[in-house]
């Protein structure tokens, strides 16, 4: 307990988590708005109030990067590790403070996109009445939660802001869909990237009569059924994590 405290304490000292924040909320409850407000004249669905969860998820994996990354740059976790040798228990507290502060992130901006839409089209049907509709609005928290592990694990093995960063948003954005690509091959692969995974969790067999396939987050093909596709795209978290771990025992501070 007393690490979750320190390292909960070190996250909140600094202004990057704060200013994470409020870039999350303010680009998926947006877009929420911005959506049900240009077309007026078609209610919104559920699915379509998330529309912008990817722009609020590349900010909070950039906030969890910056966790970690901002501690090798200032050489404070070399202090940390004097003071407590277990490397292991002060990454695993880190981690744990950082996928909490993310889910609850994507919690208010999932629920917040929600409410804006029905502020804004106060006749839309926006009742969570089934697991689909469900899994799409809550299921943002876990898929933020489970993604900020990756982003603390990514910056533990790089230790540099820019490059963890810049290597975390070029494989969310470009490289799961680019490797589509591949002649014969690149849609087998593509249904295995974590991130294209993550989104059958929250898309995975939606009524089309009531979902658009163009709203909302990008449909998958996954051959996985949503919660076994949440627990691989957990599992890869895990083996980042555990890379992570050995890697930081291993190596100098």
């Amino acid at each position: 307990m007393t690490l979750l405290a320190v390292e909960r304490i070190k996250l909140f000292t600094t202004r990057s988590p704060l200013w994470c924040t409020l870039l999350a909320l303010g680009l998926t409850v947006g877009f929420a708005a911005l959506i049900a407000g240009v077309d007026s004249e078609s209610p919104v669905t559920v699915a379509s109030t998330q529309f912008g969860y990817n722009f609020g998820l590349v900010v909070v994996m950039v906030m969890a990067t910056l966790a970690i990354t901002t501690e090798y740059r200032f050489s404070t976790i070399r202090a940390t590790f004097q003071a407590i040798p277990n490397r292991s228990a002060v990454l695993v507290a880190k981690t744990a403070v950082v996928a909490l502060v993310s889910g609850l992130i994507g919690l208010a901006a999932a629920f917040g996109s929600l409410a804006i839409s029905k502020l804004v089209q106060p006749n839309a049907d926006l009742a969570l009445n089934t697991a689909f509709e469900w899994r799409t609005v809550a299921g943002v928290s876990l898929v933020y939660a489970v993604s900020a592990v990756i982003a603390v694990a990514v910056g533990t093995l790089i230790r540099h802001s820019a490059g963890a960063i810049s290597l975390l948003l070029i494989w969310v954005m470009l490289v799961e869909s680019l490797v589509a690509l591949i002649p014969k091959v690149g849609d087998d692969i593509q249904k295995w990237m974590p991130f294209y995974v993550a989104n059958r969790f929250l898309t995975g067999n939606p009524d089309l009569t009531n979902r658009p396939i163009e709203e909302g987050p990008p449909p998958s093909e996954s051959v996985l059924t949503p919660w076994w596709a949440l627990a691989y795209f957990a599992g890869i978290a895990l083996a980042c994590l555990l890379t992570a771990l050995f890697v930081t025992n291993r190596r100098d501070a």
